[in-house]
């Protein structure tokens, strides 16, 4: 097949950077599309799982994530009166895995490495400040119409496009994909802090999930701030949602201390579960947000998107190296799977546990997460499945 045209991603987060490097490695010519004028440095995902920290050491990131990040070699079930239900340990896992912990590292952290690292590549071009409008198809490349940061309208062609653009993604759309799924009542509020909550929780693991029957809570320390994220009522307006005496009460509420809590960031978002109808038509793909969106819950999303773009890279090479064009739905049934059978049942399920009231279903969860954890079989069982190892040995063997 023709590899002089390139592949065109639009949008420069984790998923696309990944596939973007991936191909140019194979010495495939790749066009990067991103609205946002440089790379964003938002807090948003921090948790890497894992097999993705496996993926990465191929680009040469993982140590430098490692040194600016947090290692967590263990994680958390808690009730919020009762204290600590189960702790997982990772190196139940040492066997399976180079990583058996999970990174607590900003994801613009990994962005601006794979952005640095792809500057480097003559096949590749990076076009930041432009944002695609529309994509279309024909029988031997893409069109995609872009709008430039000055207003300036053009098309650029290419043998195939990626959409790793995001909920709202233009390449989805443009593929007729339905984003079937449902929108969680509650907001999520994620605020950081400077306190450290050992100082509460002396036991406390840094990632814990906080049970609690009037008002749950999630702690992830990173390297220098504690990131505490509640479920707030959705019919709240944004102003009150994030306004400083809400947030106090919050932690007040985890936590009672004379002081009042340093914040050093707040952000509300609403939380959306959903899975694209299908990833591939014709020389279009979506991957990461762009193809499935889940509550944070589990750190899979992140995650989801990254091995989303290692498997589309891989596939994409065998087609533009000869196999039938076909042979793309293998990405797509191999990844729609573990969207719907692992990322958003796994988010789901830790969603139900937390806000769970019923005393009985409460003491029946609680029960099961300890024999998991006490049975030596079940718990590594457990981690290969929530560490994310499982699921691409699973849609390996459907190869």
């Amino acid at each position: 097949m023709n590899t002089s045209k390139p592949i065109l991603i639009i949008g420069a987060g984790p998923v696309g950077l990944v596939a973007a490097n991936l191909l140019v490695d194979e010495g495939i010519p790749v066009t990067l599309v991103e609205a946002s004028p440089d790379l964003p440095r938002d807090l948003r995902a921090s948790t890497f799982h894992p097999p993705t920290l496996d993926m990465l050491e191929r680009f040469g990131v993982t140590d430098a994530m490692i040194a600016q990040g947090l290692i967590c070699p263990t994680w958390q079930f808690r009730d919020r009166t009762e204290g600590a239900v189960a702790t997982f340990e990772l190196a139940r896992i040492a066997d399976e895995t180079n990583h058996p912990y999970r990174l607590q590292c900003e994801q613009w952290r990994l962005g601006e490495m794979l952005h640095a690292r792809l500057k480097e590549k003559d096949l590749a071009t990076i076009r930041f400040g432009t944002r695609a409008v529309a994509a279309r198809q024909g029988a031997d490349g893409v069109e995609v119409d872009v709008v430039d940061a000055d207003g300036n309208s053009e098309t650029i062609g290419g043998a195939f496009v990626v959409g790793s653009d995001g909920i709202g993604s233009v390449v989805r759309k443009a593929m007729g994909a339905a984003f079937e799924g449902q929108t969680i009542p509650e907001i999520f509020l994620t605020v950081s802090t400077t306190f450290d909550f050992r100082e509460a929780m002396p036991d406390v693991s840094n990632i814990s999930y906080i049970s609690d029957p009037e008002e749950w809570f999630v702690l992830i320390r990173t390297a220098s701030v504690w990131r505490a994220l509640f479920p707030v009522d959705s019919s709240l307006s944004d102003e009150d949602v994030i306004s400083s005496g809400r947030i106090e009460r919050l932690l007040q509420g985890a936590h009672a201390r004379a002081e009042p809590y340093e914040i050093r960031h707040r952000t509300a978002y609403r939380v959306h579960e959903r899975v694209a109808s299908h990833y591939v038509e014709g020389r279009m793909l979506i991957a990461g947000d762009a193809a499935h969106v889940n509550n944070p819950l589990g750190g899979m999303g992140l995650n989801g998107g990254i091995h989303d773009a290692f498997n589309l890279a891989a596939t994409l090479t065998e087609v533009i190296r000869g196999a039938d064009l076909a042979t793309l739905k293998r990405y797509e049934r191999q990844r729609r799977k573990v969207a719907l059978d692992v990322v958003q049942q796994t988010t789901l399920r830790n969603r139900a546990m937390l806000n769970t009231r019923e005393p009985a279903a409460r003491a029946a969860y609680y029960a099961d997460l300890r024999r998991t954890v006490a049975d030596a079989e079940a718990h590594k069982t457990y981690l290969m499945r929530t560490s994310m190892i499982q699921s691409l040995r699973d849609v390996a063997a459907m190869a």
